[in-house]
């Protein structure tokens, strides 16, 4: 069969699965306090219907899945979900997005099941920052699930760090020093104008972010790290981890992107800043037709628009929720 390619010529192997859009933190620029109206259980995909796109997927050419939420290690038996799709022979990477509160209980059964490699949420490593932008959780829970993912033999084990002036953009050294002593992987990320919280004199470019960490000394790129992705990514001489910048709005790397995005009921989502998505439940309920899976896919990947445009998004115009995306 063909590569799964949209209109531009980009070739589609990654697939982001959100597999709950419940969490248990409501951070900042993701939830609002009262958090939202949780969808009903009997909307959200059942572990054999992922399973079913997955293996559609996989046979069009998707080679990458990474499970998301909300906050996926809050949905009952997911380590059985991971052994599932580690079956999908076409799949070469299976990764998880994760606030890390719950990691640590989980880290070695999601590795034995065939978990590869892990990103874990960490805006801040003052312990009241943490639960000003968190609102819930303690830092503690989540330093625990990075020290039992490195242990546990997940690899690499990236920190993914949301930039917002005023808030915590004077830690950007400070948590960049992760990467110095320990093989972590920082990856500092532009404040995205999704949801209700984004506003321009939050912003803090990826330039400059590049600027502050010139205090360790001259940044080598590098272009190996497994699941780079969008990021541009650096390491300083000795450095056992890397830091990376990812300019979401302002260094958009739509002429690069690769991925799709399954949310929790089965809208398949071409753009993560695009409302439009094709619904996969027709497909999958009263029985699977994996031929209509097959269809719906491609039209998708044929839907996928050219870029996003968030770098045009004033303030007061959020489009969607990134707990309702998968992220």
């Amino acid at each position: 069969m063909m590569p799964l390619c949209d209109r531009f010529a980009r070739r589609i192997s990654y697939l982001r699965i959100s597999v709950t859009d419940r969490c248990n933190l409501r951070c900042i620029y993701c939830l609002p306090a009262c958090g939202i109206r949780w969808l009903p259980r009997v909307e959200v995909l059942r572990f054999e219907e992922i399973l079913e796109v997955v293996r559609v997927a996989a046979s069009l050419g998707v080679t990458h899945v990474r499970l998301t939420g909300g906050e996926p290690l809050i949905r009952d038996g997911l380590p059985d979900l991971v052994a599932m799709l580690a079956e999908v022979p076409q799949l070469e990477d299976l990764s998880l997005t994760t606030n890390g509160v719950r990691l640590a209980r989980h880290a070695q059964a999601l590795v034995r099941a065939g978990l590869r490699r892990v990103n874990i949420s960490l805006d801040t490593l003052k312990p009241e920052r943490f639960r000003a932008i968190t609102r819930f959780g303690s830092i503690e829970e989540v330093q625990r699930g990075i020290g039992t993912a490195l242990a546990a033999g997940l690899s690499p084990v990236k920190l993914n760090v949301v930039v917002m002036r005023g808030v915590n953009d004077d830690e950007i050294v400070d948590l960049a020093r992760l990467a110095v002593d320990r093989p972590l992987h920082v990856r500092f990320i532009e404040l995205m104008p999704i949801g209700d919280y984004f506003t321009r004199e939050r912003l803090v470019l990826a330039e400059e972010i590049l600027a502050r960490l010139s205090v360790f000394g001259e940044l080598q790129p590098i272009h190996s790290l497994q699941g780079c992705g969008p990021a541009q990514a650096f390491k300083w001489p000795g450095a056992q981890g890397t830091v990376g910048v990812i300019g979401a709005v302002t260094q958009a790397f739509c002429a690069q992107c690769n991925r799709l995005r399954l949310t929790a009921t089965g809208q398949l989502r071409p753009c993560l800043d695009d409302t439009a998505a094709v619904d996969l439940k027709p497909a999958l309920r009263p029985f699977v037709d994996a031929d209509q899976i097959t269809a719906l896919i491609q039209q998708a990947v044929r839907d996928k628009p050219e870029r996003h445009h968030m770098a045009e998004r004033e303030a007061g115009t959020p489009r969607l929720c990134m707990a309702g995306v998968g992220g």
